[in-house]
C-alpha cells in the first residue's frame, strides 16, 4: 500500500507558532490545483504500481480550497493510480472554514475523515496563537461534522502553551474528550526559530514552559485519554479502537508516499525528493514539466536511522531480528550497544526480541532515540 500527501499551503492567516511553509496568495489556489494535478501525473511511476491506500490533505489549511478544486484533484488521481476499496482519506481543517455549506459539499467528495486543528479551548490563549476561531466555533465544528455523517474525526491539541497552567491543560482535555472525536494527536509547543513566538520569547514577552511542567502535561494527557479508552499508539497521538490513523502509520512503517505541492517530500523507499519551498516556483516547475527539485538517496545508515526513528516512537516497538535482517549484524551490533545504558537505567525496555520505550523513556524519547542513531 502507498499513499499520495498533498500540501495545501494557503492561509488566511499566519498562526504565531507554525514554521510549515504557508502563503496567504489565495488567489493562486486554482493555479496551484493545475500544477498539483500535473504532479499527479507526472510522478505516477514514483511509488510504482502499488495501489493507493490512503491520501491526505495537509496545509497550510486545506479547507481554503473549495469543494470543486477538491473535485478536481480526486479526478485526476482516480485517472492515473489504482485506489483500495477502504481508502482513508483526511482532511485538515479549521473550524471556522467548517460552514453547514462547506460541510455539506464535503459530502459529494471521497473524504472520509476530518482532522480539525483545534489547539485549545481557551479564547485568550486562541489569540495569543492568532488562531482564526474561537472554542465555541471549535466545538461547533466537531457536532457540525457529526450531523453531516462524519464519523471520523480527529482533534488537534496543543500544550505547554506561554503561562498555560495545569488546570488550563485539564480543561482542554475534560472539552476534548467530552466531544469524543474518534482519534486526538497532542503535541508540545515549539518555539521554531524565525516565527512570532520564537521572537516574543528572545524579547522576554513570553516564557517556555519548564522540563518539569512540560511532563505533567505529558502525564496528564496519557492519564485523561487512556482512562477515556484512547489507544496511546504512537508519541503524540491516541486514537479510538479501530480508528489509528492509517496514513500516518504508513510513514512509520517505512511504507511508500508521493507527496504534492511547494515544500512537500515523497518516499518510495529507496530515494527521498523535496519540492520546492515557493508556491510560484512550484507552479512554474509544474507548468514546465520538471519533477522534484532534490533528491536523496537513502544510504543504509539513514534507512536504520529512519527505522530506529519511527518504530520507536510507535506500538510497533523494534525487533532486533528484524534490524540484522534488514542493517546487517554492524548496525544490529551498534543499538544492542547504545540501547544498554537505556535498558539498565529502565528507560527502554527489552521484550521477547523487541525494544520499546517504558513509560519513563517515554517522557525522554527523543535523548533515547538521538543516542540509538548511527552517526
Amino acid at each position: 500500500m502507498a499513499g499520495i500527501y498533498i500540501h495545501v499551503p494557503f492561509c488566511k492567516t499566519r498562526c504565531n507558532y507554525c514554521d510549515f511553509y504557508s502563503t496567504t496568495q489565495s488567489e493562486l489556489a486554482d493555479k496551484f490545483i493545475n500544477a498539483v494535478c500535473t504532479e499527479i501525473e507526472l510522478r505516477k511511476e514514483y511509488i510504482g504500481t502499488t495501489s493507493i491506500g490512503t491520501i491526505y490533505f495537509g496545509g497550510g489549511t486545506p479547507s481554503q480550497l473549495s469543494v470543486k478544486q477538491l473535485e478536481k484533484v480526486f479526478k485526476t488521481i482516480d485517472t492515473h493510480y489504482s485506489l483500495n476499496s477502504d481508502m482513508e482519506i483526511t482532511l485538515e481543517a479549521n473550524p471556522d472554514d467548517l460552514s453547514d455549506d462547506y460541510l455539506k459539499d464535503l459530502t459529494q467528495l471521497p473524504i472520509n475523515r476530518l482532522s480539525i486543528g483545534i489547539q485549545t479551548f481557551h479564547d485568550e490563549m486562541l489569540q495569543k496563537l492568532n488562531r482564526r476561531h474561537n472554542a465555541k466555533q471549535a466545538i461547533e465544528a466537531v457536532e457540525k461534522a457529526r450531523r453531516y455523517g462524519i464519523d471520523n474525526i480527529s482533534i488537534d491539541l496543543m500544550y505547554g502553551l506561554p503561562n498555560e497552567t495545569l488546570e488550563m491543560w485539564q480543561k482542554d482535555l475534560n472539552q476534548a474528550t467530552l466531544l469524543n472525536p474518534e482519534h486526538i494527536s497532542a503535541y508540545h509547543l515549539i518555539y521554531e526559530k524565525g516565527t512570532t513566538l520564537y521572537n516574543y520569547l528572545k524579547r522576554g514577552s513570553v516564557k517556555e514552559a519548564t522540563e518539569e511542567t512540560s511532563l505533567q502535561f505529558f502525564k496528564k494527557l496519557i492519564e485523561n485519554l487512556t482512562n477515556s479508552n484512547y489507544e496511546h499508539y504512537e508519541i503524540s497521538n491516541f486514537a479510538k479502537k479501530g480508528k489509528i490513523a492509517k496514513h500516518n502509520t504508513s510513514y512509520w512503517l517505512g511504507e511508500p508516499y508521493l507527496g504534492c505541492g511547494p515544500s512537500a517530500h515523497s518516499f518510495n523507499t529507496q530515494t527521498r525528493d523535496y519540492n520546492n519551498v515557493s508556491l510560484i516556483k512550484y507552479i512554474n516547475q509544474m507548468d514546465n514539466k520538471q519533477g522534484c527539485l532534490e533528491t536523496e538517496k537513502l544510504d543504509l545508515n539513514t534507512q536504520y536511522n529512519d527505522y530506529i526513528i519511527t518504530r520507536l516512537r510507535t506500538k510497533l516497538r523494534l525487533k532486533l531480528n528484524n534490524v540484522t535482517k534488514l542493517f546487517g549484524s554492524r548496525l544490529h551490533d551498534h543499538l544492542v550497544h547504545s540501547a544498554t545504558k537505556h535498558l539498565n537505567s529502565g528507560n527502554l525496555i527489552y521484550d521477547n526480541d523487541h525494544l520499546k520505550l517504558s513509560k519513563e523513556g517515554i517522557f525522554i524519547s527523543d535523548g533515547i532515540m538521538s543516542d540509538l542513531l548511527y552517526v
